[in-house]
């Protein structure tokens, strides 16, 4: 009787002949995601304005036996990034995750601070995606893009109107391009993480009572680090994440369970 059980097998976490595109890859978060996407098998192009600054985790990422390439671009220029993309053949997987923030209380925020923040966070994230999406529409074949979002875009916080604004937009463009590009097998999903310790947020944490309050909401009672998100990162570009689309992954240590 047990010789005709047949049983399933998991699908594949593997990425070898994909092609991955990270952006805001020179650093902390991207830097960890393009490391994963690469780990795992699959080609990966950083991308971040500074040429130098990639140029060097692309040859790490290539000692360490990956197959990576330093791509030079600002990702707020969307002529420049469809041009770009373009040229190229396809990204099987993007990874959207350049991004900034400027916090202030709301009664304070300057339009520029707040034209800044959103061109990168929303529109130059909007264009990105729409340009790997043609692509992979063009060549009829299917993708996975990954938005790098936050526990902000599913609540509020002090300082960061102008910040939640983005990431709440970032979630609903999500689910009306799942929702579009379901159909043409191109999944869109997002990561959601809570505050990560890199060379850039460290600085914020030295201060004992923001880090105080910020310790009191996650639940795990740390900060996240960058190894925090490098898994969810390869799920969800990868099979095993193969019917999963228009969600959000939160990866915020019970921040959003209160």
């Amino acid at each position: 009787m047990s010789d005709a059980i047949t049983l399933p097998r998991t699908p594949s976490l593997r990425l070898d002949g994909r092609r991955a595109l990270v952006t805001g890859a020179g650093r902390g978060i991207g830097l960890a995601a393009a490391a994963a996407l690469a780990e795992a098998g699959a080609h990966v192009a950083l991308v971040a304005r500074s040429a130098a600054e990639i140029e060097g985790a692309a040859g790490a990422i290539r000692r360490a036996g990956g197959s990576a390439e330093a791509l030079p671009l600002d990702v707020a220029d969307a002529a420049a990034v469809e041009a770009a993309l373009t040229a190229r053949e396809p990204f099987d997987i993007l990874v959207n995750n350049a991004g900034t923030n400027r916090p202030a209380p709301f009664l304070e925020v300057k339009p520029e601070d707040f034209d800044t923040v959103v061109g990168l966070n929303l529109r130059a994230a909007f264009f990105m995606a729409q340009a790997v999406a043609k692509r992979l529409a063009a060549a009829g074949k299917p993708g996975s893009i990954i938005q790098m979002s936050s526990q902000m875009g599913h609540v509020g916080g002090p300082r960061r109107s102008v910040y939640c604004a983005t990431k709440h937009a970032l979630e609903g463009m999500t689910k009306a391009m799942a929702i579009e590009l379901g159909p043409l097998g191109i999944r869109v999903n997002t990561i959601c993480p809570t505050f990560i310790e890199t060379p850039l947020t460290r600085p914020f944490f030295e201060e004992p009572a923001f880090r105080e309050w910020v310790l009191s909401k996650i639940k795990l009672g740390r900060l996240g680090q960058v190894e925090d998100l490098m898994g969810a990162v390869v799920f969800l570009a990868s099979d095993a994440s193969a019917l999963m689309t228009g969600s959000a992954m939160l990866l915020d240590g019970g921040w959003t369970a209160e």
